[in-house]
């Protein structure tokens, strides 16, 4: 169970940077991971099909509560797994999934999200300059101007964004190729970092020998968070993915187009991902609707 026990530490270390987990729910999921694999002789991380589905049959006398709790803390571990390329694959399908309601993600406002970006400029503004702040201005325009996940994100090579091209293939979830659009923007803001980077790195945002840590870019964002005035538990690099997709739908991007950009494999990921307030779809039917035209019309 050695290999199993460090993956496991690592997952809820990163769920308590990504996530702000209250401490109650990185204990049930740790003590729920540990008997899985106690279960499975110390191989969850390498288990397939068949033992999630033997594991999860004996769940059957469960509480409703705890299957589901129990299939969350698996489904989550899996993606983290196949995230950090410990494997290829994501058994995570075959959880039972007790209930079919899901919660949206967080949600940020344009406002929010312009707070954030003035308090970047506020950083640059400062004499002397610091040339992290450059770095933070390219990881906050490629997270909610790209949709990037965290993990893309802090592994993109040095390279891999050109100054005269504004997209870049992505191989992202499941070994699936996506185009991603990079603003003018962010192509600027990584242009400028890149001059402080050896041109002899291997990555874009590099740490030590190797790259920044998804743990480091959740701590980054939330430093940036609490200085714009937003409170730091509500905004993750995940979040400022969701905002990317939201904020796009909302001005009227075709579901579609964001389920390429963000590389879902099912439109109904992209449907739940994507959050729309009732006040639009209610504006919007009465726009658009042959109904509400006709109403307008006898006005």
């Amino acid at each position: 169970m050695s290999d199993d026990r460090a993956l496991i530490d690592r997952f809820l270390e990163m769920l308590r940077a990504e996530s702000g987990a209250a401490a109650n729910t990185v204990a049930a999921y740790g003590t729920d991971l540990r008997l899985a694999s106690e279960a499975l002789g110390g191989g969850l991380a390498t288990a397939g099909r068949a033992d999630i589905e033997r594991l999860s049959g004996g769940w059957a006398d469960l509480a409703r509560a705890t299957v589901a709790r129990k299939s969350s803390a698996l489904r989550r571990f899996f993606a983290f797994l196949a995230e950090e390329g410990h494997r290829g694959d994501d058994p995570g399908g075959a959880l039972p999934r007790p209930g079919t309601a899901r919660r949206l993600p967080r949600i940020l406002s344009t406002g929010d999200v312009d707070a954030m970006f003035a308090a970047i400029a506020e950083r640059q503004a400062r004499v002397p300059p610091d040339p992290l702040d450059l770095r933070l201005a390219a990881l906050i325009e490629l997270l909610y101007g790209s949709g990037l996940r965290a993990t893309e994100l802090v592994s993109l090579p040095r390279n891999a964004i050109h100054p005269d091209r504004p997209f870049l293939i992505l191989k992202g979830k499941g070994g699936r190729e996506r185009l991603v659009p990079i603003s003018d923007r962010a192509r600027a803001a990584v242009a400028l970092w890149r001059t402080q980077v050896p041109a002899d790195q291997a990555w874009l945002f590099p740490s030590g020998k190797k790259h920044l840590t998804r743990i480091r870019l959740y701590q980054i964002v939330r430093a940036l968070a609490a200085a714009a005035g937003i409170p730091p538990e509500r905004v993750s690099p995940h979040v400022l993915r969701h905002a990317f997709a939201t904020h796009l739908l909302e001005g009227g991007a075709d579901l579609r187009a964001l389920q390429a950009m963000l590389g879902h494999a099912d439109i109904a990921t992209t449907e739940i991902y994507t959050h729309v307030d009732s006040r639009r779809l209610v504006e919007l039917v009465n726009a658009r609707h042959p109904l509400g035209e006709a109403l307008a019309g006898k006005r």
